[in-house]
């Protein structure tokens, strides 16, 4: 009987521990992002492109290049009038996260941003728009 309330203890205290890691993961991630936008509603695009991953910096290579892509292909995250976090995932080892934002037009976006981890913290890796569900009445 001890060696079975035993399993349950410990099984409790790891689903415990593996919930909180969890979560403090997707505060980190959350604040990577939450960063990254306020950067954008500055005009900081080098504060900005440091929350890149270094793929991205090195794709992009320089401040200019990235704001020249954000503010052209992606306004709703330049400026974005109210943001979301919606669900963390694990898509095929990678980790993204789900984001809605209300642009300044009332307008709705989904978007997954894949996150990966670094010497120097959570970086953004790439930026996904999503198909907004369907509006039903």
């Amino acid at each position: 009987m001890r060696g079975v309330f035993l399993s349950v203890f410990f099984g409790a205290a790891l689903t415990l521990i593996a919930a909180f890691g969890a979560s403090a993961q997707q505060a980190e991630i959350e604040s990577t992002i939450s960063s990254q936008f306020e950067a954008f509603k500055a005009d900081d695009f080098e504060g900005a492109f440091q929350f890149a991953s270094p793929n991205l910096q090195l794709m992009f290579r320089s401040p200019e290049n990235f704001r020249q892509m954000v503010t052209t292909g992606y306004p709703m995250v330049w400026r974005p009038a109210e943001v979301s976090y919606l669900e963390l995932r694990e898509i095929e080892g990678a980790l993204w996260q789900k984001v809605q934002i209300t642009d300044g037009k009332g307008f709705t976006h989904l978007l997954d941003y894949q996150m990966v981890e670094t010497d120097a913290g959570w970086r953004i890796a790439a930026v996904q728009i999503l198909d907004a569900p369907a509006v039903t009445a």
